[in-house]
């Protein structure tokens, strides 16, 4: 069986071309982002963004690395790879498979007005990256007052939040452990439901926020929230380049996309697309891939081991492994499969706490198992 071309893409050190490449003051501002491909080296942290984007429900990526290792560069640098899938243009997401599935009751009466004129319920739009600031204010991330129409019209609007926005693309939050418990707890409650409701006088409204989160954080500044830890189902340790002569190219990397961004995205325009075209061959097959006997059993062997107590480790793990899998061009997850995320999928989901707590609870068990024995059996 032929094999994909995705994981070599990902391994493979990014080709030197600044040297051939001369420099041109295009005159324009930098928009363009870092081409993924020219991410020198962290196999590991490409792997993760790439699984994520391929399968949603790995359940997000975390990074966790010092200052300075790519992580916000390799967030952005996925632009180019995001998939384009088709999005409702009603807040309550009436789109025509709803109609065909429900009939006319099934949508709203605006955009059953719509149907009446023959305009679409939904469009084709790229996933995209929404970025969540440290310093957005609650109003901002979930929906506040227009408050612009309050004070000139004196009327009341509610308007959408980061998280709304955020629904059906990607939550990217950098120095995810500096953020306000307020606004984590909003977010949450997001993720763990897909929508979240807004009360603000006599108005309440439900937003629909089903997203793929992203975070990046460095350890020394703090460390992060279990609750939210858990949100996140692959962590990828982000160390420096280890290598002198890969530290050296991404230094010259680095200068080249500071000269010129449009130019070196140009040149890595040729391997930027056929990573993109491997990722939509492997969205499409992933919806075939099963998960093979000896890679369920080895699967659920590593995480009994591990002591892990969460279930959402065998969501992580096995849907990572259908990535991969997809990735490979495989319809069945092999067991190797599930070595190559397995890192990835279960680290730091061992709690020495909770050992400790549920060591505790069988030990008062005990005790209260053999005092109720002795009362049973006195005469």
């Amino acid at each position: 069986m032929a094999r994909s071309k995705l994981l070599e893409l990902l391994r493979s050190a990014p080709a030197f071309q600044a040297s051939q490449t001369g420099y041109v003051d295009h005159g324009v501002a930098d928009v363009e982002p870092f081409p993924f491909p020219a991410i020198v080296g962290q196999y590991e942290m490409k792997l993760a963004l790439t699984l994520a984007v391929i399968n949603p429900a790995v359940g997000g990526v975390l990074l966790l690395g010092p200052r300075g290792t790519a992580k916000t560069t390799a967030v952005r640098s996925l632009t180019d790879l995001l998939p384009v899938a088709r999005r409702s243009l009603c807040e309550n997401g009436c789109s025509e498979d709803l109609l065909e599935s429900g009939g006319i009751s099934a949508i709203c009466d605006t955009c059953a007005q719509k149907v009446g004129y023959g305009e679409p319920l939904t469009s084709f739009e790229r996933v995209h990256i929404v970025n969540l600031p440290l310093n957005a204010r609650l109003e901002d991330v979930v929906g506040g007052i227009d408050e612009r129409l309050a004070l000139e019209q004196h009327r009341l609007r509610l308007e959408r939040g980061i998280l709304s926005q955020a629904d059906g693309h990607i939550l990217y939050i950098d120095e995810v452990n500096m953020l306000d418990n307020v606004i984590a707890n909003a977010i949450l409650d997001a993720a763990s439901q897909g929508f979240y409701s807004v009360r603000r006088g006599p108005q309440k409204l439900s937003y629909r926020s089903n997203f793929l989160l992203l975070g990046s954080m460095n350890p020394e500044e703090g460390t992060l929230r279990p609750q939210l830890f858990d949100r996140f189902g692959l962590r990828a340790v982000v160390r420096g380049l280890q290598n002198a002569e890969q530290r050296y190219l991404a230094y010259e990397q680095a200068m080249w996309y500071r000269r010129d961004p449009e130019g070196m995205a140009a040149a890595f325009a040729e391997q930027t697309m056929a990573l993109a075209d491997e990722i939509d061959a492997a969205r499409t097959l992933l919806e075939r891939v099963s998960i093979g006997a000896s890679a369920k059993q080895e699967g659920l062997r590593l995480i009994s081991e591990m002591g892990i107590e969460s279930s959402r480790a065998e969501i992580t793990l096995f849907e990572a492994a259908r990535a991969f899998a997809a990735g490979n061009e495989q319809d069945a997850v092999t067991v190797d499969d599930i070595f190559s995320v397995a890192a990835l999928a279960l680290r730091f989901r061992h709690s020495a706490t909770i050992e400790d707590f549920l060591e505790q609870q069988e030990v008062d068990d005990a005790r209260l198992n053999a005092l109720l024995a002795e009362k049973s059996s006195a005469p």
